[in-house]
């Protein structure tokens, strides 16, 4: 128990009044730029490898990152869930409930960060060959994503000490972290790839350095704070309640992905039997994808702070045009980021690799794709507003139906049937994106009014 209540600072960002746009203006573009820093730890990689080693390395990172995002995803789901919680009562102004809640949160972070280890090493293996990865890369995928996945605790502890800053309406020391160690990781890239001739082990060991320098910077950060928020050592615990309310939300999120990115584990075995070439090119497809949906992802984000701290103080209206407001600013956002990506498809994808194959596959890719990237401006920013009013089970038989299902029917009976092809086989994304907007769009419009009328938070 705290021997002192602890105060809310105005340091902290209160989202329960003020100018909306402006909150989620503020809150939005750190976060978007700290997604980014985080995700050229991964991109990094991939160019380096891609042109001081060979498109055999590349595709094999490529082949690793589905692997990795169930794991990270599933993690994830779990923070989003603890964000949840803590947001609603920081605006709730409970601030030891607050205390109790980052307690429970970080000792189960130690506690998931083992079993993930251990679970992810044993399963590098059988999980490469579900995706029929290829003999020629085979070795490389195994040696990178073992190292990876020993690793991944530093992750997993950064992202869920920036989800509690974040919950509270900090976004901006999050970024200043990612941005240090996103040079570190690149000056390490560099020292043990090209220097060091360490290959894509090298690659693998300057992520998961930089993961882990993060991870103790935040540490420190919580730990040495004053405020609400704070990480006290001495208290940390579960407290069993507080743990249930987080899984509430945050299994289904969970879940959802997991699924997902399992689901997509399949799509990269359809792509696989292409051959290196086209792997190489879906990967670098990919990372672009990632890039485009920085936005988005960094919005709904946004979107799940701002609509729990409302529910939380009980101004449901002011939830809901807070995400109207989300939606509109996201689409008006990536109509230019695809545009953009669409005309530059060829030099964008040879920063992965100068190969003439991987260049023209990574462009088909993204060409057959691009615009229906909009689709998600809907799907997440929807999803992240339905998690902040406590409804993550909703989203997640959504994504699930969309995302997996529709696609994985769409996949078997293209490539059985009709036509297997990697241009149709990638259009896959889109077709499980098409069929998640019309469900979410409905079901957001029925949900919002009776949690707001029955005012579940």
């Amino acid at each position: 128990m705290l021997k002192s209540e602890p105060r809310i600072k105005s340091g902290m960002t209160d989202m329960t009044e003020g100018s909306i746009l402006r909150h989620i203006l503020l809150f939005a573009v750190p976060l978007m730029f700290g997604n980014l820093f985080q995700m050229l730890y991964n991109t990094v990689d991939s160019v380096i490898v891609g042109n001081f080693v060979g498109k055999q390395a590349l595709a094999a990172i490529g082949s690793t990152t589905m692997i990795v995002n169930m794991l990270v995803f599933f993690f994830n789901g779990f923070s989003a869930g603890a964000g949840v919680i803590i947001s609603h009562r920081f605006g709730a102004k409970q601030t030891e409930s607050l205390h109790t809640a980052v307690e429970t949160s970080m000792a189960a972070t130690f506690i998931m960060s083992i079993i993930m280890t251990v679970l992810g090493v044993a399963n590098v293996r059988p999980m490469l060959r579900l995706m029929a990865t290829p003999d020629d890369v085979f070795a490389e995928a195994a040696s990178y994503l073992t190292i990876y996945i020993a690793g991944i605790s530093g992750l997993l502890i950064y992202n869920m000490c920036s989800g509690i800053l974040r919950a509270v309406g900090d976004s901006r020391r999050p970024l200043f972290f990612l941005v240090l160690t996103s040079v570190l990781n690149i000056a390490l890239d560099l020292l043990f790839v090209i220097v060091f001739k360490l290959g894509i082990e090298g690659a693998a060991y300057a992520t998961i350095i930089s993961q882990a320098v993060s991870a103790l910077l935040t540490l420190r950060l919580l730990s040495v704070s004053k405020e609400a928020y704070a990480l006290s050592w001495k208290d940390l615990g579960i407290e069993m309640n507080t743990l249930k309310a987080i899984f509430s939300v945050g299994l289904p999120a969970g879940i959802q992905a997991v699924l997902t990115a399992f689901s997509n584990v399949f799509v990269q075995s359809y792509i696989n039997v292409f051959g290196s070439g086209v792997m190489a090119g879906w990967s670098s497809y990919n990372k672009l994808d990632q890039f485009i949906m920085l936005p988005m992802q960094s919005v709904a984000m946004s979107a799940t702070t701002f609509v729990s701290q409302n529910v939380g103080a009980k101004q449901y209206k002011r939830a809901d045009a807070g995400t109207k407001i989300s939606v509109l600013m996201i689409l008006a956002v990536s109509v230019v980021i695809a545009a953009l990506l669409y005309r530059f498809a060829e030099p964008a994808v040879r920063l992965f690799s100068p190969d003439p194959e991987v260049i023209s596959y990574g462009a088909l890719f993204i060409h057959t794709n691009a615009f229906f990237f909009l689709l998600n401006c809907i799907n997440h920013t929807l999803t992240g507003a339905l998690r902040g009013y406590g409804d993550s089970r909703g989203p997640m038989v959504i994504m699930l139906t969309g995302f997996v299902a529709v696609r994985q029917i769409y996949l078997f009976v293209l490539t059985r049937y009709i036509s297997n092809t990697p241009k149709w086989v990638g259009f896959g994304y889109p077709v499980g994106w098409m069929a998640t907007a019309v469900i979410i769009l409905i079901y957001y419009t029925v949900k919002k009014r009776k949690l707001i009328t029955s005012g579940i938070t």
